[in-house]
């Protein structure tokens, strides 16, 4: 029976990964810059990301238009007119050397934003979303209001795929800064989002294929530390440069899972680490392990992208 059960979880497992296989089949994560306003302006303003490069509309794509389209939360579309003064005080402060990503456009790829707040976030701050392949690494941001006020931040970077700056406004433009978080707090939580939930599925199997945990905790924690700490570190890595995918699935994920898959089976079958069964059972017990912290890592993939994302 026992043997039966350990089949069909491993039969579950193929067939879980499987069957869902091409919900990762899309184009996959854009980029994304979140610029929060705290304490936006209580006046109407418009803010918009620069990038290196003086405008030449006949070389990029030009978006500069008397009015925007934005998107409503029922899938309807409501047709907004700019303001052609805070539009025109915008145009006339860009530095030079620099150009608008919303008002002119940008050179190849497009980028899809607006000029105006079209949220907040749950602190009551302006949110400005920008999105699409065509948001620069190497960004400044300006910001200009209806009183004639003008703000322009110094060079900033994107580092990496998804991420937020915090502006914090003050009536006073020379006392306005600009907070970028550190991307550590994301990788770490990336890192132990990956790392701990394997730790805990493969323990359990473990025990499941009846080994002592008195006699092999030391080898699991070293074999699980070993291989899939690497990979838990490469996939915060990974995921934080280049989201998750297809791609990632694909050419990330499932090698990386292979290559772990024939270190265990060394080290617990061929090495002996793991001890009161037979080599088989050891065998099996590093390909199910793996099967499950395969699946478990293939579901965990995006929510946790997700989460890190929305707190970076």
């Amino acid at each position: 029976m026992k043997r039966k059960s350990l089949r069909a979880l491993v039969c579950a497992l193929l067939a879980s990964l499987a069957l869902t296989t091409f919900a990762f089949a899309d184009n996959g994560p854009k980029p994304q810059l979140i610029v929060r306003v705290k304490d936006a302006p209580q006046e109407p303003y418009y803010l918009d990301l620069l990038a290196e490069g003086n405008w030449d509309a006949s070389e990029g794509n030009s978006r500069l238009k008397r009015s925007t389209v934005i998107t409503n939360s029922d899938g309807s579309e409501t047709t907004v007119p700019l303001n052609e003064d805070l539009l025109a005080l915008l145009l006339d402060n860009i530095p030079a050397g620099w150009h608008a990503c919303t008002a002119q456009g940008t050179f190849g790829a497009p980028i899809f934003s607006h000029l105006f707040s079209t949220g907040t976030d749950a602190s009551g701050n302006a949110l400005h979303r920008f999105g699409y392949v065509g948001v620069p690494s190497t960004y400044r941001i300006i910001l200009v209001t209806q009183s004639g006020k003008v703000w322009i931040s110094d060079t900033l970077e994107r580092k990496v795929l998804q991420s937020s700056v915090t502006v914090h406004w003050a009536d006073d433009t020379e006392n306005t800064t600009v907070i970028v978080p550190s991307t550590v707090t994301g990788y770490l939580l990336q890192f132990l989002a990956t790392l701990v939930p394997t730790l805990l599925i493969e323990g359990a199997l473990l025990l499941l294929f009846q080994y002592s945990w008195k006699q092999n905790w030391k080898a699991f924690l070293l074999v699980n530390l070993l291989t899939q700490g690497l990979l838990a570190v490469a996939s915060s890595s990974v995921t934080a440069h280049s989201g998750v995918s297809g791609w990632y699935l694909f050419f990330f994920l499932l090698p990386a899972e292979l290559v772990i898959l024939l270190v265990e089976l060394y080290l617990y079958a061929g090495r002996g680490l793991l001890t009161g069964h037979s080599k088989g059972r050891a065998a099996a017990y590093a390909i199910t392990a793996n099967l499950a912290s395969a699946v478990l890592g293939y579901y965990l993939a995006v929510p946790v992208w997700q989460f890190v994302v929305s707190i970076s």
